[in-house]
C-alpha cells in the first residue's frame, strides 16, 4: 500500500439525553498525549462500513449500538503527515453497556454535552470531533441505503 494513500476510518455520533459518547484516547507512543474523539477506527478488509462502526464503537466503548444514519464524509489532512484520513461518519443509538474492556489505548467512554465537548476543542484528535457534532446538531442525516456492500470479487 501507498503510505501517502488516505486511510479510511469510520466513527459514530450517538446522543442519548442531550449528551455525546465520546473517548479519552492516547495517541502517541508513551501514552500522554490524551485527546478527545467520537468512537472511531480504521475500516478493516472483509468488512462493511456499517460492520466497522459497529466493531469501533464496541471495542471503545463497550456500548453495543444502532447504526441509524449516514451523518457524511469527511476527508482531513493533518499537518505533517503524508496522508489523509477519509472519515465516514455515522449516527447511532445506544442500545446497551457490555462492561467489556476498552481497545488498548483508550482511557475511557464519556458521556459529554454540546458545551462540554465545544469548551474542550483544543483536546480533540481532529477538526472532524466538532464538524460532526456540528452537522448532528443541524439534523444532517443521509439514508444508509446510499452505501452499496458488493459481494467479493472473483
Amino acid at each position: 500500500m501507498d503510505s501517502t494513500a488516505p486511510h479510511i476510518t469510520v466513527a459514530t455520533v450517538i446522543e442519548r439525553d442531550q449528551r455525546y459518547l465520546l473517548v479519552e484516547e492516547h495517541i502517541d507512543e508513551l501514552g500522554s498525549a490524551l485527546v478527545l474523539n467520537q468512537p472511531a477506527g480504521h475500516l478493516e478488509s472483509g468488512e462493511s462500513l456499517v460492520e466497522a462502526a459497529l466493531r469501533e464503537t464496541l471495542e471503545e466503548t463497550a456500548w453495543r449500538c444502532e447504526i441509524t444514519g449516514l451523518l457524511g464524509i469527511y476527508q482531513y489532512q493533518p499537518r505533517g503527515l503524508p496522508y489523509a484520513f477519509v472519515r465516514i461518519a455515522f449516527t447511532a443509538k445506544a442500545l446497551v453497556d457490555t462492561g467489556s474492556a476498552l481497545d488498548r489505548g483508550i482511557a475511557r467512554a464519556l458521556w459529554l454535552s454540546e458545551a462540554e465537548v465545544a469548551d474542550q476543542v483544543a483536546r480533540h484528535r481532529s477538526p472532524m470531533v466538532q464538524q460532526c457534532i456540528s452537522d448532528y446538531r443541524r439534523g444532517q442525516r443521509l439514508p444508509l441505503d446510499l452505501l452499496k456492500q458488493l459481494p467479493p470479487g472473483p
